[in-house]
């Protein structure tokens, strides 16, 4: 996990209070909405690693609002609490909770997470025209979680239709069009 942290670390600390409003890849959320989804599940992916079951923020029908003052450092504690919270070898074993009143495996739990951080950090990054490089290992092993859960995420309405990539696609490419993003997005006028 650790080898996701610094990446999207570097992409957190770039963000400024005028990239909030830029459209993000994720079509569900501006960069804002983005932040606040990350705040709001953050604690929940960090306690699923300790085996505890940590509810988000009370919220009527939707998400609380939790873009203040002081949001960028709040992200990045946020995002080093959770990658902490996985970096230990028991936060991937056994069972733990995850959204819902039944456990499910930890390993389960952890490529979600993995998941979670990598493309909505590349979602941030690319938003913000920024370069995000993960390492090779860590995508190679996202590339085999999320192609076990792609199905079932998209049934779940976490990804999107799948877009297709081309043959000699990276592996990145091919996790982003799984999970419903087109690799070639761009912020429009850049």
């Amino acid at each position: 996990m650790l080898l996701v942290g610094a990446p999207l670390g570097a992409v957190v600390r770039n963000l400024t209070d005028a990239s909030l409003g830029a459209a993000t890849p994720c079509s569900e959320y501006d960069v804002r909405g983005l932040v606040n989804h990350l705040l709001f599940w953050g604690p929940s992916l960090a306690g699923a690693a300790r085996k505890e079951s940590v509810p988000p923020p009370a919220a009527g029908e939707g998400e609380v609002e939790l873009v203040g003052d002081g949001w960028v450092g709040a992200l990045g504690g946020q995002v080093g609490r959770t990658v902490e919270a996985w970096g230990v070898d028991s936060a991937w074993e056994g069972l733990t909770w995850m959204g819902g009143a039944e456990p499910m495996p930890a390993s389960v739990v952890g490529g979600m997470v993995v998941a979670e951080l990598v493309v909505h950090g590349w979602d941030l990054a690319r938003a913000t025209g920024q370069v995000v490089d993960w390492d090779a290992g860590l995508v190679e092993f996202l590339h085999e979680q999320v192609a076990m859960t792609a199905q079932q995420g998209r049934e779940m309405g976490v990804y999107g239709a799948e877009v297709g990539v081309s043959s000699d696609a990276s592996t990145l490419d091919r996790i982003l069009g799984l999970t419903g993003r087109d690799p070639q997005w761009t912020v429009v006028g850049r």
